[in-house]
């Protein structure tokens, strides 16, 4: 297998040594790399790269022989560290396969648990581990995945009691394609699916929302299966080094018992807080939160870690910079800076103009006493803020209705990648399941729109066309629309001592309507960044909505204005040090 640092390597032995090109293995598979270079306790994998997508995709969706034989050669390497065979009728061999891009992209493609699981191998698991139980739930978990993900069958869930001869019929019947019973078949398929998940439609919307290269592909990662449903020693969790909400520098996570960590991801199951784990196992937490201090120390910003515990054995699967609601990435740079851990070059960095636009969104007014009002659900607090529309229970729906101009808020069970372009144009999002960690409290966080999830079984039924008031900080859906407060930059420590940092970097001025020093030269309230782009021309000042986004302001700054007019200061000090990278500039002092 081909190791060097080469742009054309297909694939990477995964194994702690030396630490590979992030653009060439993507973040899954320079994660764990990271994480055995740092001696913590990880499966071992291999990665099919992204040099290897692209072949992929060069050669019209098919897998080259090369590519095949790098495969073949790195589950041998898997085999070799962990004494097992894939397909074996001894010690079997079970794999993960999961897409992993150069950068982070929480829940938008796919990943397929348990390949290589058949009747063979069910039994020999069986037999091992005494448990006929847990052989027959991590089949049926591969058949259902395997069917979704990759064979695209319209199922929601297969019978727990069947045997898997009519789960197979059941996948079958379907989609009309066979589900393979040979392991190496099944790998094929699943890296055929992860690279096509690339080109999938949420994929792409996800992409062009962020800005993200369509061209750098996507990584496969694979990698030998621990099993958190193997016992009630067992179980899966995700932790954050700090608080992805609120940004509290303390570990904040969930934990579910005998279980896989798609139950938790996918929000089709609720977990309970960390401390579960503790009471459990306390050697078992004591392990993890160490792994978790060495983690945030040696990356200096907040982790996102996803873990199993097989048998009592603690086993991490990722770890990477977290997603963070706004009021956390703020917290985050400051406290970070105040710790010594980040200079304010990097705080400013770490905080976007868009999010401090999003933290300076509506929350639902003060003097509004919520036992006076109709309360139609409570879940988990997932992300803050407060929005109000009209509930639609479909992503397209909610994508037209918002098109037109309707504000509306998306309800589902749970959501998936599937609802990513709907939950762009949400004004918030409420579900029924899942908990602080799911794909639908992850994605809402990262996009800055109140959430509330867990709200219970069927707890929104009924809810379609009405209109209501989301509050993402309390955890609670009020029926109507109630009023909200417009909170004040000035107002909030954190944001002030940004401002602070940013106004000495900028490298232009920026002034609320009414605190300008004279009267802008221009206003580009009518005009497009064309036609801004023109007028902005050999003058020192401006005023306009233009300016309150970021395209506005780099016009700005590329312009030489001195000083511009918005509604919103530090944002637009933030979009100016961006553009010009002077938040490289002067580090805080004792960094």
């Amino acid at each position: 297998m081909n190791s060097s640092g080469n742009s054309d390597v297909l694939s990477l032995i995964l194994d702690g040594t030396r630490l590979p090109d992030r653009q060439l293995v993507g973040g899954k598979a320079w994660s764990v790399a990271h994480m055995q270079s740092l001696g913590l306790p990880v499966p071992p994998a291999f990665v099919l790269t992204t040099a290897a997508c692209r072949e992929y995709f060069s050669n019209g969706g098919a897998v080259s022989d090369a590519m095949r034989a790098s495969v073949r050669a790195g589950i041998a390497h898997i085999e070799a560290v962990t004494g097992r065979r894939l397909g074996g009728s001894e010690r079997p061999l079970l794999v993960s396969v999961r897409s992993g891009a150069p950068v982070s992209m929480p829940g938008m493609m796919d990943t397929v648990l348990n390949l290589g699981i058949n009747d063979l191998t069910e039994a020999a698991l069986a037999r091992e581990t005494g448990s006929a139980r847990f052989a027959r739930d991590s089949h049926r978990r591969f058949c259902e995945m395997f069917a979704r993900i990759v064979l695209r069958a319209p199922l929601e869930a297969l019978p727990h009691d069947a045997e898997p001869a009519l789960w197979r019929d059941m996948v079958a019947g379907g989609c009309g394609q066979e589900l393979p019973t040979d392991p190496y078949a099944q790998l094929d398929l699943a890296i055929n699916a992860i690279f096509d998940s690339w080109n999938g439609r949420r994929a792409k919307r996800y992409r062009e929302h962020h800005g993200i290269d369509h061209g750098m592909g996507t990584a496969v990662t694979i990698q030998a299966m621990v099993f958190g449903n193997s016992d009630a020693n067992s179980g899966t969790g995700v932790l954050f080094t700090r608080n992805p909400l609120t940004g509290e520098a303390r570990p904040y996570g969930e934990y579910l018992e005998c279980a896989q960590g798609e139950d938790v991801v996918s929000g089709s199951h609720t977990p309970v807080p960390i401390e579960r784990l503790r009471a459990l196992m306390p050697e078992v937490h004591a392990q993890l939160m160490k792994a978790a201090e060495v983690l945030e120390h040696r990356d200096r910003d907040v982790q996102d870690i996803e873990f199993t515990v097989e048998r009592g054995r603690l086993y991490l699967l990722q770890s990477r910079s977290a997603k963070r609601s706004p009021a956390a990435a703020v917290r985050c740079a400051v406290e970070m800076v105040q710790a010594g851990i980040i200079d304010e070059a990097e705080a400013l960095r770490r905080v976007s103009a868009d999010q401090v636009r999003q933290l300076l969104r509506p929350t639902l007014a003060k003097d509004i006493n919520p036992a006076q009002q109709t309360v139609l659900a409570r879940g988990e607090a997932a992300s803050p803020g407060a929005g109000f529309g009209i509930v639609v229970e479909d992503a397209d729906e909610a994508e037209r209705l918002a098109s037109a101009g309707q504000p509306v808020v998306l309800s589902r069970p749970s959501t998936s990648p599937e609802d990513v372009h709907g939950m762009f144009f949400a004004e918030a999002i409420i579900t029924e399941r899942g908990g602080s960690t799911s794909h639908a409290a992850v994605v809402s966080r990262q996009l800055g729109v109140p959430c509330v999830v867990g709200c219970g079984h069927d707890s929104l039924q009924g809810l379609a066309g009405r209109m209501i008031t989301v509050d993402g900080s309390g955890g609670i859906v009020f029926d109507g629309h109630l009023d909200v407060h417009h909170p004040q930059e000035d107002a909030d420590p954190l944001l002030r001592q940004l401002h602070q940092w940013a106004q000495a970097r900028s490298p232009l001025r920026a002034y609320v309507v009414g605190h300008e020093p004279s009267a802008p030269d221009v206003d580009l309230e009518s005009d497009d960044a064309e036609q801004a782009a023109v007028r902005l021309k050999g003058i020192r000042s401006a005023v306009g909505s233009l300016l309150n986004t970021d395209e506005g302001v780099h016009l700005a700054v590329a312009a030489g204005l001195e000083f511009i007019v918005v509604k919103q200061v530090l944002p637009a000090l933030l979009a100016a040090c961006a553009v010009t990278g002077n938040q490289q500039s002067e580090p805080a002092s004792g960094n």
